[in-house]
């Protein structure tokens, strides 16, 4: 049986990502397309995989100004030629559904409906740049139409959550079934309390809030760490405190560490699942 992953992009390890690495050992013979390809900051296992970029991998800093090529994304995903698999998986919280898979069984596998489209567009555009912002209100219709177009291409769809599922009844009028996201729980453990440091862990990106946990912290004046990297850090770090940390992005076996000898994990944001508080709790 030939198979075939689509993800969204691949410049960094968060949860979809994570999600990624369960689907790539379930199929380690598939090829693994991808809009966007930085071999540097995934996992082995993801390098391991046949990886296919798309025409945007060729531009040069694309993994720093991918985000201003949003309009391209639908057509750049179309543009992967899918026949002659047997089944497509797709992992998807932008346009990886959107392909077009021919004769092929196709299954989603959805952390979230295109954030930046629907009920997240105020919190990523509201204090963007003025061109960002007018770009975005001539090609958000285009973009939503698209959207749910491309959500007939999906034979099968799956939901990270039961709140991931109802989004995808609303919009796209489609059925999903839950399969919660996987989290290695022999990976983590409880450390001795070597600092009374508070952690977060999280892209930095708007939706996660965590502008307010640096306000918060500003003002008691606790140490805080801050695991993660995105769009915001300079923004962030300029407003951030001398108790305030960024670490960027760490190794898995030093992310264990810092869950297990923190005071508490901070989670400030609205999360479609959210793996970190669970990664925290095991």
């Amino acid at each position: 049986m030939r198979v075939a992953i689509i993800h969204d992009w691949l410049i960094t390890m968060r949860g979809g990502e994570k999600c990624l690495e369960s689907f790539c050992t379930l199929f380690p013979g598939a090829d693994l397309y991808t809009l966007i390809y930085a071999p540097d900051r995934v996992s082995s296992l993801i390098k391991s995989m046949n990886v296919r970029g798309s025409l945007l991998n060729e531009l040069p800093a694309i993994e720093r100004i991918y985000r201003y090529c949003l309009p391209l994304f639908p057509t750049m995903i179309e543009s992967f030629d899918l026949r002659g698999y047997d089944l497509i998986l797709s992992s998807s919280h932008c346009v990886a559904k959107g392909i077009f898979p021919h004769r092929a069984l196709h299954i989603s596998y959805v952390y979230a409906p295109m954030r930046y489209v629907w009920d997240m567009h105020d919190a990523y555009f509201d204090r963007a740049a003025v061109l960002a912002r007018v770009g975005m209100s001539v090609w958000r219709r285009y973009l939503q139409r698209w959207d749910v177009a491309a959500s007939g291409r999906v034979d099968y769809f799956l939901a990270t959550s039961r709140n991931i599922a109802a989004k995808i009844h609303t919009l796209y009028g489609r059925q999903a079934a839950v399969i919660y996201p996987p989290v290695d729980l022999e990976k983590f453990y409880v450390g001795g309390l070597q600092e009374p440091y508070y952690l977060i862990v999280s892209a930095l990106v708007p939706y996660k809030r965590i502008d307010i946990a640096i306000r918060a912290f500003n003002e008691v004046r606790l140490p805080l760490k801050i695991v993660g990297e995105g769009p915001l850090r300079s923004r962030l770090e300029r407003s951030a405190g001398p108790n305030i940390e960024f670490l960027g992005w760490v190794d898995d076996a030093r992310l264990a560490g810092l869950y297990g000898s923190c005071q508490a994990l901070v989670f400030p944001g609205e999360e479609d699942f959210g793996i970190v508080p669970l990664e925290a709790q095991a």
